[in-house]
Order: C-alpha cells, then sequence, then structure tokens
C-alpha cells in the first residue's frame, strides 16, 4: 500500500516529515520560508505546543497555524515531503478550522481621498479614536497607537 502512496502521491510516505515542508507542501503557506518563519514565530502548534521548524509530523496530529490572521486547524492524514497540487494537498488533511469572518464583520480600512497627503497629526489622533471604539465593541486586538 505504500508503493500505491508514492505513486499516487509524490513525495508520499510512511513515517514524519518536518512540519515546516508539510505546511508547504500541503499549500498552507505559499513558501517554505514562510512556514518556517511562522514556526519560528509561535504560530505553529502541533498536539497544543508550540514547535521549530525541524519537528517531525505524524500522521494523527493536529496542525493549528496563525496565517494571514486567519486560524487554520488541521489533522494531518498523509505525510508528503514534496509540494503538491492543490487537490490531492486536500487529500493529505482534515480541516476542522472555523469558517472565515464575513467581509462585512472584518475592520474597515480607513480610506483616503486621493491626492489628500498625509495624514495631520489630527487626522491621526481621529483615526485612533475611532480604532479604539471598534476595538472596544469587537473585542479584537489592534496596534498600539504609540504616542
Amino acid at each position: 500500500m505504500a508503493s500505491e502512496a508514492a505513486a499516487e502521491f509524490p513525495g508520499a510516505g510512511e513515517g514524519s516529515a518536518r512540519v515546516d515542508t508539510w505546511i508547504w507542501s500541503v499549500r498552507l503557506t505559499k513558501t517554505r520560508s514562510q512556514a518556517a518563519a511562522a514556526c519560528r514565530a509561535g504560530h505553529v502548534r502541533v498536539n497544543g505546543d508550540r514547535v521549530k521548524p525541524a519537528y517531525s509530523l505524524k500522521a494523527g496530529d493536529e496542525v493549528r497555524v496563525r496565517h494571514e490572521g486567519r486560524d487554520r486547524v488541521v489533522v494531518v492524514s498523509r505525510i508528503v515531503r514534496k509540494r503538491v497540487g492543490a487537490p490531492v494537498a486536500v487529500g493529505c488533511y482534515v480541516d476542522n478550522s472555523p469558517p472565515p469572518p464575513p467581509r462585512e464583520l472584518a475592520a474597515p480600512i480607513a480610506l483616503r481621498d486621493r491626492g489628500t497627503g498625509r495624514p495631520t497629526k489630527r487626522d491621526r489622533r481621529t483615526l485612533d479614536r475611532l480604532q479604539a471604539q471598534n476595538q472596544g465593541q469587537g473585542g479584537g486586538q489592534g496596534q498600539g497607537g504609540g504616542h
């Protein structure tokens, strides 16, 4: 059966693989260096523990990845060491991620009219005040306004 899996999925096999390689192989991140950076920053957890990029991942492990502002929770069903196509990648894990928030609930981006230039100190303080009010309502974390 292992030979069938190897024929069906390039780089597939029994055993284990580095967590950064696996995250990249199943297309949870765009590059392997992004996957390794996420591991080093503590944005990757395997079975609840923060892991380094070289951690050995096995089938059945639960991987939590915080990438691009979204939490992905996946359970490893197949180990792959080489990057595979998107349809094949979906078969390598079971996605238990919460649904992404609707676009209406996402924080609106402060848009400025074209040609108005850099915000003045007064404009910036007004924007900071509005963002603080929105964070108080939504309970989310934001960037601190270091005045």
